[in-house]
């Protein structure tokens, strides 16, 4: 298995270089990033295991290091964590659902062609 820490400190390492050549990019992530704080409708904790949930989804081991450790800091429980995953787990077998429908559109569009 991947050391998470290891990769985390890595990555943000690689981060902080790409920010040095591309300051305008990074500062328009870092403000995506914390538009929500400034809402106040969710709480960080909630904003974190949503991140996970869609991380899980992106397939982003990026996003998965930097927002467990993120979650974790913030009090976030393993079942609370396991939960935000599971709904993860719902979506994408969803998703796979809904194109499953849409390819059956599409054999039934070639046949009739």
């Amino acid at each position: 298995m991947l050391d998470w820490t290891q990769y985390r400190d890595e990555l943000l390492g690689r981060v902080g270089e790409f920010g040095k050549l591309s300051p305008g990019t990074l500062a328009g992530y870092q403000a995506l990033s914390a538009a929500g704080d400034k809402t106040g409708h969710l709480d960080a904790r909630t904003r974190e295991l949503i991140a996970l949930a869609v991380a899980v989804t992106a397939r982003c081991d990026g996003c998965i290091t930097i927002h467990v450790a993120k979650a974790l800091k913030l009090g976030a429980s393993h079942e609370e964590i396991a939960e935000a995953l599971g709904v993860a787990v719902a979506i994408n077998a969803g998703a796979a659902l809904v194109y499953s429908a849409r390819t059956l559109d599409a054999v039934a569009a070639h046949e009739a062609a």
